[in-house]
């Protein structure tokens, strides 16, 4: 695509040099520019893409888009200057995958919790109905068998609509999208043409970036207000959480057609009569559109939610209610959401994302339910992340468990002491004889397997589906299943060391 047709549909720009030169790919990070790119200069929180303008020529730019002054450029390189590089990326990006999104339904799913495993069930059903979807979020890209590792739950701008593209190439018909907060405040969804949008939940998290809990509100308003104010937009539809407060202030920001869901307020989509067991849960669902009993292998009130979420979403498809029940009740959950360890012990081991305050509490309260032994959770905070909630959490763990180990968690360039420190000052008097502090994280593992005894459960938190840990400048593997495999090993083998001494 030449570099005036690409970028035609901006309104304030001054082109330096060619306009026909050739533009063979696009990106923002100098790393990934290669010969026949455009590098688009964009200021991040830490690092200014205007420095790395010469490592991009190196790599091959033949165009530099950029907001500020420029040193004088190689004759070769063509220069387009704009008032906002940030806000004309979706407008670049979409003209240069063709505006994938307008070739797809696109369902975005935006909350502070059960993004992931409400996009996983959606995703499917839609699968299982012959629809093909595609599904962007913390885990991965992914549509049939093509995957494809994501760094962010929502991807920059660029990516994200390469993502969209691949999924048009690949035959699919439906696109789900996680879309977090971070990615509504930088504009990374600007252009996406969501037909549906979804909220999960409301509660306390990432107020290191938000400030307070009215802004993060306010930035999730984005992606109901920009469904658009015409006739066409009044056809999308907005599926909302009778149970959350927010939802009534969003209600109020959209133009589109709202569906709720809930289990306590009256619901459009509404679970009654929840039971949950060892298996998973059980409830029975009423909707306008008839109703059914519901099967789940996954736990909890809050995957009661998720599924509601999921299942009204897709009967706004088409899709008969029986037909989702079938479906739903194969969904095995999601790696690293309340993932149960398979040991031969008489015990239980449970990994779980848990990284804020409800996260937390609505996994420990899911476990106890079904747990008849002692609940021994193992729990960190992570660093350079909000730490308001760092006492809370420790709160809710000693308050909802039999015995806390607490820990470590990707501490980053934090003092892991200092991190803490500032989570044992959220323990009141009444918690003085339930935990211990192990810093090491491999090490807190241990001690919880070692612990724990007949049908008591172990819950580790706040990691889930990651491998990395990071330290300071190290970045070392690290999987908290694997740790929970390695010390059963461990403990298994020194039961046969010591048997031929019995």
């Amino acid at each position: 695509m030449n570099l005036k047709s690409l970028t035609e549909r901006l309104i304030l720009k001054t082109i330096t040099g060619s306009a026909a030169v050739e533009i063979t790919n696009l990106d923002t990070d100098s790393r990934a520019i290669r010969p026949g790119g455009l590098f688009v200069c964009v200021p991040g929180f830490n690092v200014d893409g205007h420095d790395y303008i010469e490592h991009a020529i190196q790599n091959g730019a033949v165009a530099i888009m950029a907001e500020k002054e420029l040193p004088e450029l190689p004759g070769n390189i063509t220069r387009i200057t704009v008032p906002d590089t940030r806000r004309v990326l979706p407008i670049l990006a979409n003209s240069f995958f063709g505006n994938p999104t307008e070739q797809l339904k696109l369902i975005g799913i935006t909350g502070t919790n059960g993004k992931t495993t409400t996009t996983h069930m959606v995703d499917k059903v839609l699968n299982d109905s012959n629809r093909k979807t595609g599904i962007i979020g913390t885990l991965y890209m992914k549509i049939g068998d093509h995957v494809e590792k994501t760094l962010n739950t929502t991807p920059d701008t660029i990516q994200l609509q390469r993502y969209f593209h691949a999924m048009v190439a690949h035959g699919g018909t439906y696109g789900v999208l996680e879309v977090s907060s971070h990615g509504l405040d930088m504009g990374r969804v600007r252009g996406c043409d969501f037909q549906t949008v979804v909220f999960t939940n409301l509660s306390h998290d990432h107020l290191d970036f938000h400030q307070n809990m009215e802004s993060y509100r306010n930035t999730k308003e984005l992606l109901f207000t920009q469904l658009g104010n015409s006739d066409r937009d009044m056809q999308k539809k907005v599926v909302l959480n009778a149970d959350d407060a927010a939802s009534s202030y969003y209600g109020k920001r959209t133009s589109a057609q709202i569906v709720t869901y809930g289990i306590h307020n009256p619901a459009d989509v509404r679970a009654l009569h929840i039971q949950n067991t060892g298996d998973g849960c059980n409830f029975i669902v009423e909707t306008p559109w008839g109703s059914s009993d519901f099967t789940m292998k996954v736990h909890g009130v809050h995957n009661v939610y998720n599924a509601l979420a999921a299942i009204t979403t897709c009967l706004l498809e088409g899709i008969p209610i029986q037909e989702i029940r079938n479906s739903l009740q194969d969904f095995a959950g999601v790696h690293g959401r309340f993932q149960e360890i398979k040991t031969d012990r008489s015990f239980r081991v449970v990994v779980d994302y848990a990284h804020n305050p409800d996260g937390l509490k609505a996994t420990l309260l899911s476990a106890k339910e079904i747990t008849s032994g002692k609940m021994i959770c193992v729990m960190g905070c992570r660093g350079e992340r909000d730490r308001l909630k760092r006492p809370i959490m420790a709160d809710i763990a000693a308050s909802y468990s039999d015995y806390v180990l607490f820990t470590t968690d990707n501490p980053f360039s934090e003092d892991p002491e200092q991190i803490i420190a500032e989570m044992l000052g959220g323990l009141s008097s009444h918690h003085a004889v339930n935990w211990e502090v192990v810093p090491n994280r491999k090490e807190a593992i241990q001690r919880a397997v070692e612990m724990a005894g007949d049908q008591d459960r172990i819950i580790i938190t706040g990691r889930g589906h990651e491998t990395r840990y990071v330290a300071g400048s190290q970045v070392d593997s690290f999987s908290d299943e694997e740790v929970v495999l390695s010390s059963l090993q461990v403990m298994e083998h020194g039961i046969q060391m010591m048997s031929p001494e019995q």
